[in-house]
């Protein structure tokens, strides 16, 4: 079977210069805690990597939002699936990869410092993420992009700085996931939300990934005919043509406010195929993603 590192079709990776994180990692914060690599691989079939004691001089964070994969530690196999993240420890040997049935679509950051091993702990089996009514699935998403694009920007050391922070409050909605929950939980005991609510929600927490009717009428808890009947009366608008506008919502925020490419932002919201992207995009906007970049807005 074939096994490659990278090179997938969307594929997004920083790696900082070791001359930078060297310097970093004398400052106060970068002391406690700092990035080495940050990336998102979409549909990263035969992705795998193996490394050695010596190879491993940081931890590393994955976060799986689709498909499968696996890791191995400890001569322990564990099986990944979507919404599911891990975190594989310093200096332990190990390997991982995508399921070539279902290749995974990850998130991961290296990191290291005096603190890593605080947010590495309990993080060595796979970590169920599920969209639910309070996850703020998208919100950590969206801290991830920030971080990306800011390390993308160069190297200050507000850069690193405001990267650092953030990666903070990102390894921190992993570890206390119930207290990160409940920041969104107001109110939520004695009011009662609509189901109409409920599914759009649960499209936005998945709005980078490919769902089904069924898929949104289960959440709520209907059959997807009365569910679809239900939504349709409620919004104007199938459940599925909703959730195709949430995504190419999300694609004008991208080529508004990043410099990814339009394949990059293609696979971002969840379209394999950048022509089919590009075609939807022109149906629902009325000029293709490139002419959309170029307009002068505001």
């Amino acid at each position: 079977m074939a096994q490659i590192k990278s090179g997938f079709m969307g594929e997004r990776a920083i790696v900082l210069p070791i001359s930078i994180i060297d310097e970093y990692k004398k400052t106060e914060l970068g002391s406690l805690l700092h990035i080495t690599d940050i990336g998102f691989y979409p549909k990263a079939n035969f992705h795998y990597r193996k490394r050695t004691k010596a190879e491993v001089s940081q931890y590393i964070l994955v976060y799986c939002v689709e498909g499968e994969g696996w890791f191995e530690i400890n001569n322990q196999v564990q099986k990944v699936q979507a919404n599911q993240a891990f975190i594989l420890p310093k200096e332990v040997p190990h390997s991982y990869g995508s399921k070539s049935k279902k290749p995974w679509t990850i998130y991961w950051v290296h990191f290291d410092g005096e603190k890593a091993g605080f947010f590495a702990d309990g993080f060595d089996k796979p970590l169920l993420i599920l969209p639910e009514k309070d996850s703020r699935i998208e919100d950590r998403f969206k801290l991830f992009e920030e971080i990306f694009s800011t390390l993308k920007k160069g190297y200050s050391k507000s850069n690193l700085d405001f990267s650092v922070t953030s990666l903070f409050y990102f390894l921190g909605s992993l570890k206390y996931l119930g207290t990160y929950r409940a920041c969104n939980n107001q109110n939520q005991n004695t009011l009662q939300r609509d189901i109409i609510e409920e599914a759009i929600h649960f499209m936005r927490e998945n709005v980078r990934k490919r769902i089904t009717l069924k898929e949104i009428a289960q959440y709520v808890a209907y059959s997807p005919s009365h569910f679809s009947g239900l939504f349709q009366r409620n919004t104007g608008s199938s459940p599925l043509n909703y959730f195709i506008h949430l995504k190419i919502q999300e694609a004008c925020h991208q080529l508004d406010f990043s410099d990814m490419k339009i394949n990059q932002i293609s696979m971002l919201v969840g379209f394999e195929d950048p022509l089919y992207f590009s075609r939807m995009f022109s149906k629902i906007m009325g000029s293709s993603p490139s002419a959309y970049r170029k307009k002068k807005k505001g």
